[in-house]
């Protein structure tokens, strides 16, 4: 997926993106939601295919990046200066705000987290009304962004982040399908 580059591309993106992942979502049955992940992650690179344990955890890494995002953009807006990263957090270090952001909603339901990631989707995207595209595709317009453009925080956080939880997603909607057609003694069906 090229990454946006104007205003339109990037709510298109964004949209388009989280319509596939939650149309996905929408064919596992309600029981298939709550399942753990069980597929092969050992030839997958990056440590969120170990970190994330089923469909909720990726829900709520989606939600918490909204919010460090809607946090961030806000706070700089206002006046306040502050990293886009949760404090005590930096690039290299990220990985555990991530399992930090899992273990802090370990309690809640695929409901709860649908519900709140689907919230701050639309906060997100409402946000993005708010800009212009020379202040979302402009480097420099705002200097707490730093060398970048506001509008690749925005893609980061919405289409590239919702193509990286459809593919997980997927994998394991895939997995099920392949379960399910071994019997439940464990021999495979005859061909």
């Amino acid at each position: 997926m090229a990454r946006a580059t104007t205003k339109d591309d990037l709510v298109s993106a964004g949209n388009t993106t989280f319509e596939t992942l939650t149309g996905i979502l929408a064919a596992l049955t309600e029981e298939q939601r709550d399942l753990p992940f069980s597929f092969d992650v050992s030839r997958e690179k990056g440590a969120h295919w170990a970190r994330d344990s089923n469909v909720h955890d990726v829900l709520i890494h989606l939600h918490e990046w909204h919010l460090l995002l809607l946090d961030w953009v806000s706070s700089n807006l206002a006046g306040e200066e502050k990293p886009f990263l949760k404090a005590g957090y930096n690039w290299k270090t990220y990985g555990a705000m991530n399992a930090e952001f899992t273990e802090r909603n370990r309690g809640s339901s695929y409901a709860e987290s649908f519900a709140l990631v689907c919230e701050s989707h639309v906060r997100v995207m409402t946000l993005i009304d708010h800009f212009s595209q020379e202040e979302l595709f402009t480097r420099g317009a705002y200097p707490w962004v730093g060398g970048t453009t506001l509008g690749s925080y925005f893609t980061s956080v919405t289409a590239s982040h919702y193509v990286w939880a459809t593919k997980k997603v997927r994998k394991f909607a895939k997995s099920l399908d392949l379960a399910t057609m071994v019997p439940a003694s464990g021999t495979r069906p005859r061909e």
